[in-house]
């Protein structure tokens, strides 16, 4: 019986130690991945992941401080500065369609004066009686025929007073036969006018400077070849010898 007793007690405990073997292994294994996991949770790695960079953060603002302590010193030189003189430039030369080169004038921006036209003036207001007509023959009522006039008669009343037409010089007062009391005036440009058939005194004499305007005499009826048309002016212009249609001076 005893024999009998040992041998299911030793089939009963080698059943049981062959699992408790089993799992023992089982827990081993267990015990060594989870430290082996462990492990491979814990290692650094040797590079550091590609990171996103914004670069729209301009980062923390640096500022830069200054030595106020300090003040900047002026870099002065004790060498003399040299200043060059310019140098004219030659007168651009340009090339025409021959071919040939040409210097290209220089204008002159400055202001150029020009001289004011010598005020002229009517020597007597009045009425036109006998018009300037020397590529034509006008009729003479006082002599009768038909000839031709190298002036205009200006009629107005005995005494009105006849006036320098622009200024100048008197050539000279007389007595002319045909036309009465005469005043000439040299204008220094060309032009000379005649006054004639004035009264006998007259305001100026030979050699006088007048101005426009300044009264030389009065009107009369000294003018033989026009008495017939009374009290008036006969007043003519000739420019560098040739006479003129006073209207136009």
């Amino acid at each position: 019986m005893d024999n009998r007793g040992k041998r299911q007690a030793s089939s009963i405990f080698g059943g049981m130690g062959f699992y408790i073997a089993l799992l023992v292994c089982v827990l081993a294994a267990g015990v060594v991945g989870y430290f082996a996991l462990l492990n491979n949770n814990t290692v650094t790695p040797d590079k550091d992941p590609v990171q996103t960079v914004d670069h729209t953060d301009p980062g923390p603002t640096q500022s830069v401080s200054s030595n106020e302590d300090e003040p900047a010193q002026p870099v002065l030189s004790e060498e003399p500065v040299v200043v060059e003189r310019p140098v004219p430039r030659p007168a651009k030369r340009e090339e025409n369609n021959t071919g040939t080169s040409q210097t290209a004038p220089v204008m002159d921006t400055a202001p150029v004066s020009v001289p004011e036209p010598p005020a002229v003036v009517a020597p007597l207001s009045g009425e036109t009686v006998a018009v300037f007509s020397v590529d034509q023959l006008a009729y003479d009522a006082t002599l009768g025929d038909w000839r031709t006039h190298d002036g205009i008669d200006i009629q107005a009343a005995a005494g009105t007073a006849v006036v320098a037409a622009s200024a100048g010089t008197v050539l000279s007062v007389e007595q002319d036969d045909r036309l009465g009391t005469t005043v000439v005036i040299d204008h220094q440009n060309g032009h000379i006018t005649t006054y004639a058939s004035l009264q006998q005194e007259t305001s100026v004499l030979s050699g006088d400077e007048v101005v426009a305007g300044q009264i030389i005499g009065t009107v009369g009826n000294t003018s033989l070849s026009e008495a017939g048309l009374g009290a008036h002016l006969h007043f003519s212009v000739t420019k560098d010898g040739e006479p003129i249609d006073p209207n136009a001076f």
